[in-house]
């Protein structure tokens, strides 16, 4: 007799090891639904992008830092004197100094989004860290240049930076109010799974002061008389299918399952569907009756949920990348100008029509983006939609265009498709949207293959670091391109980035798959 698991014994980590192993067992239906107009109306208003709290808090700190940096500093000129230490040195204290105090000031909770709203009740311990700090400070400065400053100067540079502090965070809360009123700064969540679950779901979660989600909508694949169309004031707008349309057309940040923890197989069948999502996936815990083992959890104000899947290179982690990409395609662009430009007159001179071919390919989130390259096909043979592959020996290849595939010097207009931000310099290779091997798509070949466009595409990527470069003429070799891809995404550091980038040259001398 088979026993049903208790609610108490509900492990995350057992169901993350599930999905892991549906993701590299079942075929997954890639096909997208078409969306109803409501659902396609409502995506439409959130087409723009939002301001993640981590953001906005991390860019209110940095200023923040700099605001008192900067008070400083004058404090420091106004107390120079004929004959005092040297200033460099002052500078230096006043720098570290500052930054104590913004590291008292995280450590006393104050960069909270409930701390920043509330700036009088935090008040205190703002001005209290402030002033710690700024007592190291004014010592070491006075042990430095042997107490030649008065008390009177030393108290005016203390207040000045306090009521900065005050009024500074009283403002801030003021925008925040408003910011998250406006729809400014959120996070757009939608609700999988109807009835009373996700009723009581959202009942808890609007009743908590501190809430920075926005809910634009449920989606369910039971009828109206498991689901009702409307849950707790929300409309229900379609099924799980039209679900990941509706999150790629719309700017969502996380996805709620709203579903009872004994509803395993349910839960399973939805990450089959949905994992291929750059967006946070969350199992609602709320249900007083369930007791879960402590695990990878978070919170909104006092609901909790586990967290089951984080979107990859998110907030300050996509900002670092994305300046890593602009620099060094910039220092690429500086260095290897001379050889574009030849490469741009070879095309030019040797066959007839533009230097510059043009192809729409898939980019971040299914989105389709227009690559470029050197062309390397003669004009009237140039294939758009890659739906026949370059094989070696190909008569659509010019002589000069097989130099350049097999250089890869073809890609290297893909530099300015980075500084566009189409494209990051290292990633899932970008493939044409009709490309497949033999007569089947890749998305027919491949489960999950739509994983890979949940971060932007790269000009290298780890596939291709490991030979997998060139013509994809068999399913295995799709496979492992797509595995090495999600392997990427799953392993990413900025160090990863720099270690693919510096061994790309070297495997370029590898032209056996480059036709």
């Amino acid at each position: 007799m088979n026993q049903r698991r208790k609610p108490e014994e509900f492990d995350v980590e057992e169901l993350r090891r599930k999905v892991a192993e549906i993701r590299a067992r079942d075929n997954d239906d890639e096909a997208l639904a078409t969306l109803n107009p409501l659902a396609r109306q409502i995506a439409e208003q959130y087409r723009d992008t939002n301001y993640s709290p981590a953001m906005l808090i991390g860019t209110f700190r940095i200023f923040e830092y700099c605001a008192l940096v900067a008070i400083g500093v004058v404090a420091a000129l106004l107390l120079t004197q004929p004959g005092d230490g040297d200033m460099l040195a002052r500078l230096a204290i006043i720098v570290v100094g500052m930054g104590l105090a913004v590291l008292l000031m995280q450590l006393a909770d104050t960069y909270q989004i409930p701390s920043l709203r509330a700036a009088t009740r935090t008040s205190r311990r703002v001005i209290g860290s402030f002033a710690i700090a700024f007592a190291l400070t004014a010592g070491a400065i006075e042990i430095l240049e042997g107490g030649s400053h008065s008390f009177l100067t030393m108290m005016a540079w203390f207040v000045c930076g306090a009521v900065y502090l005050f009024v500074e965070r009283w403002f801030t809360g003021y925008a925040i109010r408003n910011w998250a009123r406006n729809g400014v700064m959120e996070r757009r969540a939608v609700i999988v799974g109807g009835g009373e679950p996700a009723k009581q779901f959202v009942r808890e979660l609007e009743r908590q002061p501190d809430n920075d989600i926005r809910i634009c909508g449920i989606f369910d694949d039971r009828g109206s008389d498991r689901s009702p169309t409307v849950v707790a004031g929300y409309p229900k707008l379609g099924t799980f299918a039209e679900l990941v349309e509706f999150a790629r057309l719309a700017r969502i940040d996380m996805l709620i399952i709203a579903l009872p923890a004994s509803a395993e197989q349910r839960i399973l069948q939805l990450m089959r569907k949905l994992w291929v999502l750059p967006v946070d996936i969350r199992l609602a815990a709320h249900a007083s009756r369930l007791r879960f083992r402590p695990r990878s959890y978070s919170h909104v104000g006092t609901v909790p949920m586990f967290d089951l899947f984080d979107k990859p290179i998110r907030d300050w982690d996509s900002v670092a990348k994305r300046l890593f990409d602009i620099v060094f395609a910039l220092g690429s662009i500086l260095v290897l100008w001379p050889v574009m430009l030849v490469a741009a007159a070879a095309v030019k001179f040797t066959s007839q029509g533009p230097i510059l071919f043009k192809q729409k390919r898939h980019g971040f989130n299914n989105e389709i983006i227009e690559v470029l390259k050197f062309r390397s096909m003669f004009t009237n043979m140039s294939d758009q939609s890659a739906i026949k592959a370059v094989t070696k020996g190909d008569p659509r290849v010019t002589p000069v265009g097989r130099f350049l595939r097999k250089s890869s010097i073809d890609e290297l207009p893909q530099l300015f498709n980075v500084l566009r931000g189409e494209l990051s310099l290292v990633g899932p290779r970008p493939h044409a949207i009709s490309a497949q091997t033999g007569e089947r798509k890749y998305v027919d070949v491949v489960d999950g293959y739509f994983a890979r466009h949940r971060v932007k595409p790269g000009v290298t990527g780890w596939a291709q670091i490991n030979g997998l470069r060139g013509e994809l003429d068999s399913d295995d070799k799709i496979r492992a391109r797509t595995r090495y891809d999600l392997d990427y995404i799953e392993n990413w550091s900025l160090f990863f980035d720099l270690k693919i980038l510096f061994l790309t040259p070297v495997r370029l001398l590898n032209t056996d798959n480059a036709y």
